[in-house]
């Protein structure tokens, strides 16, 4: 397990150790796995340096706006298609897989956190959809039959009922359309023009140096650093809902 576990930790600890090392120490030989005199100013000089701060707030909220819009309209969707029956149900499935968003420019919102917003619903609604759906229809009908006793209407039964029930694939579903949009960079770069609304992966990449052995390589370790640590907390505080919403349905009774 230890050996195991070197592959997917060795390059978190590489880049903390490179955050932490003088430019010439980076390229120096032999390597130093760890430096003797570790630089925390590096650390500084990522928001001293840009207006970082502001590109993490850009993240954090084009990202969460991102994955409670997809929870939002997702579970619906996926309500809608998990439980009934309508005539062209299979061709709209496919239609929502597939779709795409054009319309930036002429809705006027480019370089705003809408634009990247609504341009991350072509990957993460989808994506959301699809979870959803495959979770709703795990879920036993009598719970809803249940609901239909009592007088509960279909907003109340989605809402007080089903949604309580889905909360592991609703985790997991909002987990991971969050990570997505956090590390998205191709929409970021296009959508943008500033660091008005420039997000942490594009930020990142406009780090600037004359040479590749000026760019400030130890600044840029940091600030990966600094971009990993959310997704680390998310997934170690929500871990049980993670693995409950991935097997759901995977065993049956």
């Amino acid at each position: 397990m230890a050996v195991v576990l070197v592959y997917p930790i060795f390059p978190f600890f590489w880049a903390i150790s490179s955050s932490l090392k003088t430019q010439t120490e980076l390229f120096q030989t032999p390597v130093d796995y760890w430096p003797v005199h570790p630089k925390w100013e590096n650390y500084a000089k990522v928001f001293t340096g840009q207006p970082f701060a502001r590109n993490l707030l850009n993240s954090a909220v084009v990202a969460s706006a991102t994955a409670l819009i997809a929870l939002a309209i997702g579970s619906f969707a996926a309500y809608a298609l998990g439980r009934f029956r309508f005539r062209g149900k299979r061709p709209v499935y496919y239609v929502i897989l597939g779709g795409m968003f054009t319309l930036i420019r002429t809705l006027g919102i480019y370089n705003t956190w809408w634009g990247l917003i609504l341009s991350y619903m072509i990957f993460t609604l989808p994506f959301t959809i699809w979870i959803l759906t495959s979770f709703v229809r795990e879920i036993p009908a009598e719970i809803e039959e249940a609901a239909v006793v009592d007088g509960a209407g279909p907003l109340r039964m989605m809402w007080s009922v089903l949604l309580p029930v889905m909360a592991p694939g609703l985790v997991t579903a909002g987990l991971l359309a969050f990570i997505q949009a956090w590390n998205e960079f191709l929409f970021a770069l296009t959508f943008t023009v500033d660091n008005q609304s420039r997000t942490v992966p594009v930020a990142i990449a406009l780090f600037s140096g004359a040479t590749t052995h000026e760019l400030p390589w130890a600044q840029i370790m940091a600030a990966s650093v600094i971009v990993t640590i959310p997704l680390l907390v998310l997934v170690l505080v929500f871990q049980n809902r993670i693995i409950a919403g991935l097997t759901a349905g995977a065993v049956k009774g």
